[in-house]
């Protein structure tokens, strides 16, 4: 699939790209260009990877002429770059919009004009009947990409979304905060007992991700079965790993525009997906503009439960250490 590809990762220095580097590192891609903003974290990359086949580009998918420039001769784009944080978004709308929606229609104008083979972005559960900033830049980001598949006709390039939920181990996951505060010696704060979010680790996002570019079709959304778990159960298997069962725990309640669940497909979704072993598929949304149909033709509606976290296999503490323990790098995170 990558033997004497070039491939290009936006949002490089972040976690997923990180973890995807090391990972297709082993293949044989001609080429792999890490396009990222961050001048440090790109220094701290190179540092440690040596490869000839790895090429450092700073830019910004704000900027088109940055883009370009990059994606010459590049086979497969994967678009990680995002702002992604909640209540940084939440106080910067504006910039979420610049970066999620304009920078994604500004990669797919690129990538067209450079006749990428295919382009795999990844998308949040957040985007789903989204209660916050970050959550409604992501969902316009989906309809975007959507809107650009429809012209499948007049180009060559397919485009694929993957939808995830909770990622333990990327930057601003809890677990990252959880350890954090354990070590610091502060309270564990938990906003709600009972708020459930999906787990997944970032191996199963870039097996996710490596399916959408295997098998994926033009418009297609790729969402993992995932397990979920309560914020009380995180927090208590954290306590576990580091032998402080009694670590205190503060709750601080719902924070602002926070769900109490997420979901990672909405009622309307669930009428036409496709069910595999491990995830389901969202069919591309291949209508056209025909007011016509909007007041001849229908569909009759099943009554179908949104696939929430709440309603998925919820993982117990032991369970949650299981999962920890199963993965290298996050037990890696529990040591010193």
């Amino acid at each position: 699939m990558f033997k004497n590809k070039k491939l290009l990762i936006t949002g490089g220095t972040g976690s997923f790209g990180k973890t995807f580097l090391n990972k297709i590192l082993k293949k044989d891609c001609k080429e792999i260009v890490i396009f990222s903003r961050d001048e440090k974290k790109q220094h701290d990359l190179r540092s440690n990877n040596a490869q000839k086949n790895l090429r450092f580009v700073i830019g910004d998918i704000r900027d088109k002429e940055s883009i370009y420039g990059a994606l010459k001769n590049i086979d497969y784009v994967f678009h990680a770059a995002a702002l992604k944080q909640v209540p940084s978004c939440e106080f910067y709308p504006m910039e979420a919009v610049k970066t999620n929606i304009i920078g994604t229609e500004n990669l797919i104008n690129m990538c067209s004009l450079n006749k990428i083979r295919k382009l795999v972005c990844l998308s949040t559960d957040k985007a789903v009947e989204p209660i916050n900033a970050m959550g409604l830049s992501k969902a316009m980001m989906e309809k975007v990409i959507i809107s650009h598949a429809r012209k499948k006709a007049s180009d060559k390039m397919d485009i694929c979304i993957t939808r995830y939920g909770n990622v333990l181990g990327s930057r601003g996951s809890v677990l990252h905060t959880f350890i954090n505060q354990i070590k610091n010696i502060e309270p564990l704060t938990i906003t709600d007992p009972n708020m459930t979010r999906f787990l997944m680790t970032l191996d199963e996002a870039i097996d996710l991700v490596l399916m959408a570019l295997k098998v994926g079709k033009n418009g297609e959304i790729f969402v993992q079965k995932s397990p979920a778990a309560n914020t009380l159960s995180v927090a208590n298997a954290v306590r576990i790993l580091f032998g402080k069962p009694d670590h205190p725990i503060k709750y601080i309640g719902a924070r602002h525009s926070e769900k109490i669940h997420e979901s990672l497909l909405s009622q309307t979704e669930m009428q036409n997906i496709k069910k595999f072993k491990n995830y389901f598929i969202i069919p591309g949304d291949k209508r056209d503009l025909n007011y016509e149909n909007f007041y001849t033709k229908g569909k009759k509606i099943k009554i179908l439960k949104q696939y929430s976290s709440d309603l998925t296999n919820s993982l117990s503490p032991n369970q949650i250490i299981k999962l920890i323990n199963d993965n290298h790098d996050l037990k890696q995170l529990f040591k010193n």
